[in-house]
């Protein structure tokens, strides 16, 4: 009626009370910022819902998202997330030093730090062939054993990941050390019993017995085979120590060895997953009366 007062309509509230239904919302996510973001839906008689995460969406789209953080936000990533604040700083410590290093002549041999470290080690075995021989034949019995576990989990165990991890890694290996043939060391003290046995030549980037120890260890940590993977690590470092000794791989190398059995048995592990059948097709049987009902 024309004399009735005009009904103005309240205002939605941002939040579900008790009373809401329990799927009208859903659960808030955390970023980085220590601020949680709770989404909240309300529907009014029309049907309409609104939720604050459509507000607050729109807000964030007119400006970028380090604009939206605050004193309270950089303490929280300060506090909870101290492995990438470390690396931020090891970024800009490493910048200092890249830009101001007086760079290696051409003429001069590469600098490395696993040989200044291991110089009194080099003495001793220049000084004494039948220990440098002794220790090459005992870092062949280890490639061998090395050999051996990942022959094994496939032929015997019928698990092919740490085999197929090797042969990724062997290859890539021949690819990198022929397209970059880095200068034998100064110094290097080969033996005919190291591995290869012979004095034949070598890649030098990157090492294999290295990466072949990362493989056959993440492959007994997977089978908690926990005593025999701590077992190959400690003989992985002695071996890293002896061929920084021997000057018979840069630390590059080293290091890069590493890092490539971990990814080459990454990638084997999803190489297998792509090959997995899936469970229905596994299991489901199709039979000939399955055309005809």
């Amino acid at each position: 009626m024309d004399g009735a007062p005009a009904v103005l309509p309240l205002p939605l509230p941002l939040h579900n009370n008790n009373n809401n239904n329990n799927n009208n919302s859903t659960p808030s996510s955390c970023t980085l910022n220590k601020r949680h973001t709770t989404t909240s839906t309300r529907t009014n008689g029309n049907g309409v819902g609104v939720t604050r995460d459509m507000v607050v969406k729109k807000e964030k789209e007119k400006r970028a998202s380090f604009m939206t953080w605050t004193a309270e936000d950089v303490a929280h990533v300060a506090k909870h997330h101290r492995v990438p604040c470390l690396f931020a700083m090891g970024l800009l410590f490493f910048m200092g030093v890249e830009y101001t290093l007086r760079m290696v002549p051409s003429s001069s041999q590469p600098f490395d730090l696993g040989f200044v470290a291991t110089r009194s080690l080099h003495r001793v075995l220049s000084a004494s062939p039948q220990l440098n021989t002794f220790l090459a034949f005992l870092n062949t019995v280890f490639v061998g054993m090395q050999t051996t576990y990942i022959l094994w989990t496939w032929l015997i165990e019928g698990r092919p990941r740490a085999t197929i991890s090797a042969l990724f890694m062997f290859t890539c290996r021949g690819i990198l050390g022929y397209s970059t043939q880095l200068p034998l060391p100064q110094g290097f003290l080969g033996s005919g019993v190291d591995f290869p046995v012979g004095n034949v030549s070598f890649f030098l980037f990157y090492s294999g017995h290295v990466a072949g120890s990362v493989i056959a260890s993440l492959d007994m940590r997977r089978m908690q085979r926990f005593e025999l993977a701590r077992t190959f690590d400690v003989l992985n470092i002695l071996q890293a120590v002896r061929l920084l000794g021997t000057r018979g791989h840069y630390t590059i190398d080293l290091a890069v060895g590493v890092g490539a059995g971990i990814l080459f048995d990454s990638l084997a592990g999803k190489y297998e997953e792509s090959k997995k059948i899936p469970p229905i097709a596994a299991t489901t049987t199709v039979t000939k009366d399955a055309f005809f009902t």
